[in-house]
């Protein structure tokens, strides 16, 4: 109650209100005056509360806050299927899909994601379609037929349906609510993806640039732009930096199909790592005296993450003993020798990553590195093309136990994979060379000392490293020992 008197921004989407003589549900932060508690009620998810036949405010947007960040600092069930459902799983695999993901029964997936947020996935999912149909009728001038399936809805009188159900506002009345909004080009869109401040953006979009592979990324015109690999063919983002004051990243998408949307913004939501909650995290760090200084010069660092486990993971074993800038012409040339062609419309971008199918046939002696390395890259290809799960509803104690199983994966690759691929926000590297060099540099004393220092981390040893990477210049030009 208090979140929502003080208007508290930082609790949008942790959960929803729902004021009941109005059957409005808002966000915390809602400008609105808010209502007596007696008229108050509250929900753990959008979708609990348009299942309880609450519509979303019109000031507020609460159906487009920033996601529960609980969904990326936990590995448990509910946390990997809201992961898994926000990827898009339920529209294109169905609940049965998703269990079978997650290596349960249908009846226990929906009774433990029901039990933590008051609907099913089903329910979920239609929340997220809502959304998606509204970002669509807001920023493209597609006929509202062809826009309903591209959002996911099975006919047109569903779409209408859902859409006058959770907004109060049909679709040609959204569309005109939103006349001067800016659009894109056609066949692009344009979103804006909340986060919660404070937001540090040179960490974040640094270490992409820094890393980026010649024809999957590039930095141009102030924006890290990229090719993803979708569920129904592929697209290329824009990711620029806003003002700090917006609370937004500009996010500019083009798509070979139109389906492909809530997971191509869920998959750049998690490689800007949005949905944090930096201020606990920043709270954590700074009761350690030689952290707070960092935190204090660098409010709301994020993990710079992946849109794609399994390509990360190819990406950490080239990289394993060797510089940055060798590092990306090993993938450049496997992106060249086996990555599909796209077009890109801007040009620059030329190929998505190489999925591990198609790296199955690769020919070892083709690559200029050390034979140990090339056995380890194989052995990699080798457990992804069988299964091994590094997506993001991967579970991490299985994934890190499969990966420290391969021949040439020791901890700091196995850590490196946990942090970025799987999202694991207490992944630690404490042999990493950068983070030798901050723990000299902050007297940290050795690799023993850094280890049981960084307890008093926990769970946020993943950002505690990338204040101690901000130490020095070098910290992501040279890769450790596997």
């Amino acid at each position: 109650m208090r979140a929502v008197q003080a208007k508290d921004a930082r609790f949008d989407g942790w959960f929803y209100t729902a004021v009941l003589t109005t059957k409005i549900y808002c966000r915390p932060s809602c400008p609105v005056v808010p209502p007596k508690p007696r008229n108050m009620s509250f929900y753990p998810s959008a979708a609990a509360a348009q299942q309880a036949g609450f519509r979303a405010c019109k000031r507020c947007r609460p159906d487009a806050s920033p996601g529960s960040p609980l969904w990326n600092e936990r590995a448990d069930l509910v946390a990997r299927a809201m992961r898994l459902i926000a990827d898009g799983v339920v529209d294109t695999e169905g609940v049965r899909g998703l269990a079978a993901r997650l290596g349960y029964s249908v009846r226990q997936v929906e009774r433990q994601v029901f039990a933590e947020l008051g609907a099913g996935p089903l329910a979920l999912a239609r929340a997220q379609r809502a959304q998606t149909a509204r970002t669509l009728i807001e920023t493209t001038t597609l006929p509202m037929t062809e826009l309903a399936l591209a959002a996911g809805f099975g006919s047109i009188r569903t779409f209408n349906d859902t859409v006058r159900e959770v907004f109060a506002l049909s679709p040609t009345e959204l569309r005109s609510r939103a006349k001067g909004r800016p659009t894109a080009a056609p066949g692009a869109l344009v979103l804006r993806l909340p986060y919660r401040k404070p937001l540090c953006p040179d960490n974040l979009f640094g270490h992409l640039v820094a890393t980026g592979v010649p024809g999957v990324e590039e930095w141009r015109d102030g924006a890290y732009r990229r090719t993803l690999r979708l569920p129904h063919g592929h697209g290329v983002v824009a990711l620029r930096p806003g003002d700090s004051a917006d609370g937004h990243i500009a996010c500019r998408l083009t798509l070979a199909d139109l389906r492909d949307l809530p997971a191509a913004t869920s998959r750049c939501r998690r490689l800007l790592d949005l949905d944090a909650d930096p201020v606990a995290v920043d709270d954590q760090l700074a009761t350690d005296p030689l952290l707070a200084p960092l935190v204090a010069a660098a409010p709301g660092r994020r993990v710079p993450r992946t849109v794609d486990g399994a390509e990360f993971a190819v990406r950490a074993v080239l990289g394993q003993q060797v510089s940055t800038a060798a590092a990306r012409t090993h993938a450049a040339r496997l992106v060249v020798a086996h990555g599909e062609p796209v077009e890109d419309p801007e040009g620059g971008l030329t190929h998505l990553f190489p999925a591990p199918s198609a790296l199955a046939s690769l020919d070892p002696e083709t690559l200029a590195m050390p034979r140990s390395r090339r056995r380890t890259l194989l052995g990699l290809v080798a457990a992804l093309t069988d299964g091994l799960d590094l997506s993001a509803g991967s579970d991490w104690d299985a994934a890190r136990a499969a990966l420290t199983a391969l021949p040439g994966f020791g901890p700091w690759t196995v850590e490196s994979i946990a942090m970025r691929a799987l999202g694991d926000p207490d992944a630690f590297l404490p042999t990493d060379l950068g983070i030798k060099y901050a723990t000299e540099v902050l007297g940290l004393g050795g690799q023993a000392a850094v280890v049981a220092r960084s307890a008093a981390w926990r769970p946020w040893r993943a950002y505690a490293t990338q204040h101690l990477w901000a130490t020095g210049d070098h910290a992501i030009n040279r890769m450790p020992a596997a």
